[in-house]
């Protein structure tokens, strides 16, 4: 009779066994084991990797009650050795028991239930059903649960029977009648759960709350715990003193620096918005002297998708012309012309923007399109006019 190491000792990372079974599907075997250590996917909890007899295990997955490993090729017979890959265990462990520990927290101090959690690789989230959750509210809750780690309660896993699951105070009712498994934190909650969890609330390290996003029906709080929580806040700490070192500044100043900084920028944008339109009127000649048989074309290195469109209007206005510019800053297009000229621009671009790697729209008189590389948008511009030459 197989077993599942994990639910003994969350902490085992090495044991030998021996295989029950094998499937070979789609190119991979499907190993059922005598006793495994491996957690399969479950609970918003991710499946472990590690080895079995030196080879991969690329997925660990449940079905039937039945454990499977995922392999590319089959281990050898009798006794084989299998292992965790620990660091991903210990984190899925950190992380499992902080969400345990925050959604506690949440219920305490703002009343509010988890309605789901995820884990993935790099995002750790729950969603929450309050709608209203300040700020002040997020830093207090990252408090007390923080004060609870320093405490290092107790977190202990067991089975309860039907009877025994009545007498507890558990935060849901278990999603399963039989093999009902408990995760106990310390004076603080009784909950059903079938995933990994540290030993005491110390082993979480930290929590840290990233971010609130407010949707309608609930709120989805970003998190991180433990050595997750560490590496962001170095990769944070490491941007901040670059910022601090170029801004030659302390870390509370960088952001008005930023702040000046873009204040300075928008204030030269606008400069050179205005000194574009004082010069248009004399690029718009130069540009009338390229007409050739009621089509304008131009590619200009540095100028915006706006400036391009203005002096579409500005040739056009009183002009029964095409113009046809684009510009390699961000290799975007504009087609346009005023009304009097049999051409629907957004259908030409339509009809044949795809086999230039190109993608825009527009209506009959004005269209714009963008391109993967400045060389679609150079061939793009040649075969238009060449299109519209030929026609006239």
């Amino acid at each position: 009779m197989w077993k599942k190491l994990f639910y003994e000792d969350a902490y085992l990372r090495k044991w030998v066994t021996s295989v029950n079974q094998v499937i070979e599907k789609d190119e991979f075997f499907l190993i059922v084991l005598e006793e495994t250590a491996f957690y399969p996917e479950g609970g918003g909890q991710p499946s472990d990797s590690g080895s079995i007899d030196g080879i991969e295990v690329l997925d660990v997955l449940l079905e039937d009650d039945t454990i499977y490993h995922k392999l590319p090729k089959l281990p050898g017979t009798g006794e084989i050795s299998c292992e965790i890959d620990w660091n991903r265990r210990f984190d899925h462990m950190q992380q499992h028991s902080g969400q345990h520990l925050l959604s506690a927290v949440c219920r305490e101090l703002a009343g509010a239930k988890t309605m789901s959690f995820h884990l993935g690789s790099d995002v750790i989230s729950i969603d929450i059903d309050a709608t209203d959750l300040t700020q002040q509210q997020s830093n207090e809750i990252e408090v007390r649960a923080n004060q609870l780690i320093f405490e290092n309660r107790s977190i202990d896993s067991y089975f309860v029977s039907k009877e025994k699951l009545n007498e507890l105070p558990v935060v849901k009712p278990p999603k399963v009648t039989e093999n009902i498994r408990i995760v106990e934190i310390e004076g603080i909650e009784y909950n059903p759960c079938g995933g990994t969890h540290v030993k005491g609330t110390g082993s979480i390290g930290t929590i840290k709350i990233l971010k609130l996003e407010q949707q309608k029906a609930f709120t989805r709080i970003y998190f991180k715990c433990g050595f997750r929580a560490l590496a962001h806040y170095n990769e944070s700490l490491e941007i901040l003193n670059s910022l601090s070192t170029r801004f030659h500044t302390g870390h509370k100043d960088v952001i008005s620096r930023i702040d000046k900084l873009e204040q300075d920028y928008r204030q030269a944008a606008t400069e050179r918005e205005k000194l574009f339109e004082e010069n248009a009127s004399y690029l718009i000649r130069d540009l009338l002297q390229e007409n050739r048989d009621g089509i304008v074309s131009r590619l200009f290195n540095d100028k915006s998708l706006k400036e391009l469109q203005y002096l579409a209007a500005l040739l056009t206005k009183e002009q029964d012309l095409l113009a046809l510019f684009g510009t390699r800053k961000d290799n975007k297009l504009v087609l346009s012309h005023n009304g009097s000229l049999p051409i629907h621009c957004g259908q030409f671009l339509k009809e044949h923007l795809a086999s230039f790697n190109g993608k825009g729209g527009g209506n009959d008189k004005s269209a714009q399109a963008g391109f993967s590389s400045s060389e679609d948008l150079v061939d793009f511009l040649a075969f238009t006019k060449q299109q519209f030459l030929k026609e006239n």
